[in-house]
């Protein structure tokens, strides 16, 4: 066997000689064509263009087949109410919405009649999996306090899908979530967006095509985390004056790079500049690839952070807990800038002191994107419910903002902020079947999420709690009659 395949190689290394000397191709000729090519001279790492992702999605949905809910209240995420509405969902995507569809031949009917369905929620401001559950320092893997720029981490590095905060969040319908670092460093690292389902490796729950996010934070955070050692920034100007210096160094890697990569396609490079992957970060919001979130709580911080994107020529896809964003929805507004809050957390340190419980309703009422996020593996599992307090703290203020509007500040409006829009967020063809039945209007202290769709596969059921997934860690362990068929 050994001499049979030496035998066969040696037949192809003559064949390949022979192409080669068949079409004139020289061993220098090819040598001179690869120096026009703008990615030969460098091994991939190296360099920062060869491959952005070099941590690909493997997050492939099982076979969902055909699925009709039927009957339900459904609130589209789009601003749409439809009474009477049925979803059709088929292979992963949603087929139609729409009143009283007809059932195509050899579908799963389900009758969602009295219910309601709405997108699947997804949570912007997520640690699940970087602080999992149980609390203890070995889990401890969301802030890396060590510099007040620490852009090079990634928190998809300490994502352990083991955490089983991912299934309790299921149950409170929570399809999709940014994963974000913590907020202790004025440059905390990249967030990563996932599929909340069960998996073995944070590859294979990561949202396909979704933009990585730069978690920034201003205010309180930083200056305490680094004043207390005696080291800048020790003071919210010197919050300012160390984004500053950090973007100038980026706007300089980036042109030193593409200087080198204009030189390449002239077939005279010369020497790369050294990667550094703190400013590959960086120099990818400049770009536009990748999207700032920014732990920001004051107006008036808002106000100059938005300041120094316009100085360096970036936008700031959304300010993260803003419990000061009512006083400036204009700014947010024509900086196309979402904000992400609560309904009641307020007052638990001084830069969070001047929140409103209609925070997030005076913002939509103003044109403004509001979005309520959790930052907490409990509050995950009621984002609905947090939704529903802010929009009654509106009602009370005579805000007229109707349920279909409130709904997408957990479903369309972190989609857009996130980067994800045009594959989920709401309910229209030809976007991923992500979806929520509740056994009530969403909105109601009283309701649940009876089945919860990711990819049109069902993967909550309440009437059936043993079939649902289960991480790892938990089999075995005790309190898991919990689980058993019947509690509710």
């Amino acid at each position: 066997m050994a001499r049979s395949r030496t035998g066969r190689w040696m037949v192809a290394g003559l064949a390949l000689v022979l192409a080669g000397c068949a079409t004139g191709q020289t061993a220098n000729q090819s040598k001179d064509k690869n120096k026009g090519d703008d990615k030969a001279g460098l091994a991939q790492g190296l360099d920062p263009a060869a491959n952005r992702d070099p941590f690909p999605s493997r997050y492939k949905p099982a076979a969902s087949g055909v699925v009709a809910l039927t009957g339900a209240t459904v609130l589209t995420g789009t601003g749409q109410r439809i009474d009477n509405g049925t979803v059709i969902l088929r292979d992963g995507k949603i087929e139609a919405v729409g009143a009283s569809l007809p059932v195509p031949a050899g579908a799963t009917v389900v009758d969602a009649t009295g219910r309601y369905i709405t997108p699947g929620v997804i949570d912007m401001h997520s640690h699940l999996g970087v602080y999992a559950a149980p609390a203890v320092q070995a889990h401890s893997d969301g802030n890396d306090a060590t510099d007040p720029n620490t852009a090079q981490v990634w928190s998809e590095h300490s994502v352990w899908p083991q955490d089983p905060g991912f299934e309790r969040a299921l149950r409170g319908g929570v399809t999709t979530l940014q994963i974000l670092p913590g907020s202790a460093n004025l440059f905390g690292g990249r967030s990563v967006t996932l599929k909340n389902v069960p998996a073995r490796n944070v590859q294979e729950m990561k949202f396909p095509g979704a933009p990585y996010g730069l978690k920034m934070a201003c205010g309180e955070n930083p200056k305490r985390v680094y004043g207390s050692k005696g080291r800048a920034p020790a003071s919210r100007m010197s919050n300012v004056a160390g984004y500053r210096k950090a973007w100038i160094e980026a706007a300089d890697y980036r042109r030193k790079w593409d200087a080198y990569y204009d030189k390449q396609k002239k077939g005279d490079a010369g020497d790369p500049p050294k990667r550094d992957l703190q400013l590959d970060t960086l120099a990818g919001v400049l770009r536009g690839d990748i999207l700032v979130q920014n732990h920001c709580y004051r107006a008036d911080e808002m106000s100059v952070m938005l300041d120094i994107a316009k100085e360096f020529g970036y936008s700031i896809k959304a300010f993260h807990h803003a419990t000061e964003a009512y006083k400036i929805p204009d700014l947010l507004k024509a900086g196309d800038t979402c904000i992400a809050t609560w309904a009641h957390w307020w007052g638990f340190k001084m830069e969070s002191y001047d929140g409103v419980p209609a925070n997030a309703a005076i913002v939509h009422a103003a044109g403004a994107c509001a979005v309520i996020h959790s930052d907490d593996e409990t509050l995950i599992q009621h984002l609905n419910k947090e939704t529903a307090q802010a929009l009654a703290e509106g009602r009370y203020l005579g805000l007229d903002i109707k349920d279909e509007e409130a709904i997408t500040w957990i479903t369309a409006n972190p989609a857009k902020a996130i980067g994800v829009l045009d594959k989920t967020g709401t309910l229209e063809p030809g976007k991923m079947a992500d979806v929520v039945v509740w056994n009530g209007n969403p909105f109601s202290i009283y309701t649940l999420a009876d089945l919860v769709y990711i990819d049109g596969v069902l993967m909550h059921d309440r009437a059936r709690p043993p079939a649902e997934p289960r991480s790892d860690f938990e089999l075995g362990q005790s309190g898991a009659d919990i689980f058993k068929a019947g509690v509710k």
